[in-house]
């Protein structure tokens, strides 16, 4: 099953980070934050990506076709400059790395993946979030209703510390929790290749017309996601998985190395 990441965003409000690389780029722990969900998606099994490049996409090509030579042993011929690998790095990934505009919506994104998706159902998410969702049950729940289109509804995390009050005593305080009320989207999608039929083009974004067609239609189920969940849109939410990593217990790492 391929899984499909939408790469291509400038990422304006990490612009400090992002004047020299798309935001997927980003280090958490001294690795892209892509990295970390592709390392996510594997830990499950699904290791064949489709990355839709845009802003600064040849960063990205150029990490992924030196990612086996700077992760294993090679031997490099000086003389003729032939670099030949030894094979042992860990990851059994197919990557396939699709210019999609510098301009184009996440709709449009989406719409010029689907010769390298064909017609067969396929997982989808943004270049910018963690979580610790179980993938197996996820792609269980989409089979198990037959609709086009699974979103993975998530709570997000509080800004600031929740306090719960009897008269002016604070008798809870929790510092950040996951908000006890509303749902939003959290991406990680499950998809049939029918929802290439509501996408108009380049300049559609995923977030509005097709969603809103597909929920309309009946086409669009949520799995909710009670436990961890994290986006990277500012700085500030680099710190904060930056500091889970440093911990050694981010909720996201799964895997074992």
């Amino acid at each position: 099953m391929k899984v499909c990441i939408l790469a291509g965003g400038k990422g304006s409000r990490l612009a400090e980070e992002t004047v020299i690389k798309p935001k997927p780029m980003v280090e958490i722990g001294g690795k892209p934050i892509i990295w970390h969900i592709m390392m996510h998606y594997s830990y499950y099994g699904f290791n064949n990506f489709v990355i839709a490049l845009g802003y600064k996409g040849e960063v990205l090509k150029k990490y992924m076709v030196e990612y086996a030579s700077l992760n294993g042993d090679i031997t490099v011929n000086m003389r003729t400059g032939e670099v030949i690998s030894h094979g042992n790095y860990s990851h059994d990934w197919t990557v396939e790395l699709v210019d999609t505009g510098q301009e184009t919506l996440t709709g449009g994104r989406i719409k010029r993946l689907a010769p390298y998706v064909g017609n067969e159902t396929f997982m989808l998410t943004w270049g910018d979030g963690v979580a610790d969702i179980n993938l197996r049950e996820l792609l269980a729940f989409h089979k198990s209703h037959g609709k086009l289109a699974t979103l993975t509804a998530v709570r997000p995390p509080a800004r600031y510390g929740h306090l719960v009050f009897d008269g002016n005593q604070v008798v809870e305080f929790s510092e950040k929790p996951q908000i006890g009320e509303g749902w939003i989207n959290g991406a990680f999608f499950v998809l049939e290749p029918g929802v290439f039929d509501y996408i108009e083009g380049d300049h559609t974004q995923w977030e509005r017309e097709p969603l809103e067609r597909l929920a309309a239609d009946g086409q669009l189920m949520a799995y909710r996601h009670e436990s961890f969940w994290q986006c990277m849109d500012t700085l500030r939410e680099k710190h904060i998985l930056e500091t889970m990593w440093e911990s050694g217990k981010a909720p996201w790492k799964i895997w074992d190395n």
